[in-house]
């Protein structure tokens, strides 16, 4: 008996292609935030680095911080068109969690954001204008030129920089201005020589909803902690939130929107249809001929044979979207800045409720030791900093 050559080649190419996916041997799923990303190898590494790295800067680790955000950096840099695991991943039949991570564009900007606020910390203010600049260019569209950043702080700090060094930051600054909307930013102080980057809250976490788990969704963790006040001799710094993640992960250029890997979605639903229905027209030639070994039953049994290959092909592709997550990120950021004079102060960095009620559990407490000079004092606070 011989099946119609079409539908043979038609299951022969559906095969093909089931052939290109391929397992990713020896993969190691991503770590807590303590983990030693030396020995971490593989599609987690940025993932892990990202973590590790604010975990370090959490309990004032800078040196590490900075080691592990360079080479996040420079994968993140260097990941792209030829990474292997990322041209896997857009192939029907591999998941996106299969691709060397490196993180939406929310995650991407706060491995800068936090390289540049340790720049500052070492007095290398171009440097840090230099990583809020580039943190700029992860969260616009360069391509298409749809939408641009819309960070509060990435344009504040820029300018604060340039008027640091002596450069204009006024566009920077209206630029900021523009995206702040109805929080009126402080103008830039050039002789305060205390910084505070100040952040709270939990971050968005990453799910997955639709029929195949492909639409990529975020969820908010509905932070306890909404704004934050320094209390610095004798002064009383508002904190307050000038950029939400959760916002940023959900919004392009202010537009709400979410992402939906539809391609590999309808590639699946399509051949789970027509495996389907061949199945059932095959069975049903073949049901009405009664083994007659007619032209009528060759093409049943081959539209059965086309069916069950084109099912195959169906639970083989893997549309699920990428679900890992920077998942001890912040959701509000804020900036403050004071002028102290030298010597040696104690702060209170006092996190508030959406009521403005001081949360006593999280307060912090940081030793300013201000220098004699020029350079700045640069503190970075976390809700979840180990400072007490």
């Amino acid at each position: 008996m011989k099946f119609p050559v079409s539908l043979w080649a038609g299951g022969i190419s559906l095969l093909a292609l089931a052939g290109c996916a391929t397992s990713q041997p020896g993969e190691t799923k991503p770590a807590d935030g303590n983990s030693v990303t030396n020995r971490e190898a593989g599609r987690n590494k940025v993932l892990v680095e990202y973590r590790s790295a604010l975990t370090a800067l959490h309990r004032g680790e800078l040196g590490e911080a900075k080691r592990l955000l360079d080479d996040a950096l420079l994968s993140i840099g260097g990941i792209g068109a030829d990474d292997k695991n990322a041209k896997q991943a857009r192939r029907y039949f591999s998941s996106e969690d299969k691709k060397n991570f490196r993180g939406e564009p929310y995650e991407r900007v706060m491995a800068y954001y936090y390289r540049g606020i340790l720049y500052w910390m070492d007095g290398e203010t171009d440097n840090a204008r230099a990583c809020f600049r580039s943190a700029q260019i992860q969260d616009g569209d360069t391509e298409n030129k749809e939408y641009s950043s819309d960070y509060v702080l990435l344009d504040y700090l820029d300018g604060f920089a340039s008027a640091k060094l002596a450069a204009d930051g006024s566009d920077a600054f209206k630029r900021a201005q523009t995206v702040a909307k109805t929080a009126t930013l402080p103008p830039y102080n050039t002789k305060a020589n205390v910084l505070f980057f100040v952040d709270y809250g939990a971050g968005p976490l990453k799910y997955a909803s639709g029929q195949y788990g492909e639409e990529l969704r975020f969820r908010n963790q509905n932070s306890a902690a909404r704004s934050a006040t320094i209390l610095v001799n004798g002064q009383s710094i508002p904190a307050i939130p000038y950029d939400d993640l959760f916002f940023q992960a959900t919004t392009r250029g202010g537009r709400v929107m979410d992402h939906i890997l539809a391609n590999k979605a309808v590639f699946k639903s399509t051949t789970s249809g027509v495996g389907d229905a061949a199945l059932i027209s095959g069975a049903i030639l073949g049901t009405t001929q009664q083994g007659r070994h007619s032209s009528a039953d060759e093409i049943g049994l081959g539209l059965a044979a086309f069916g069950l290959i084109s099912k195959i092909v169906s639970s083989a592709t893997t549309p699920a979207a990428d679900t890992r997550s920077w998942d001890n990120l912040p959701q509000y950021l804020s900036f403050a800045s004071a002028t102290l004079p030298p010597g040696q102060h104690v702060a209170k960095i006092q996190f508030n409720d959406a009521q403005g009620r001081a949360l006593p559990s999280l307060t912090k407490t940081v030793t300013i030791n201000i220098p004699a000079g020029s350079r700045d004092s640069v503190i970075y606070v976390s809700d979840k900093s180990s400072n007490s």
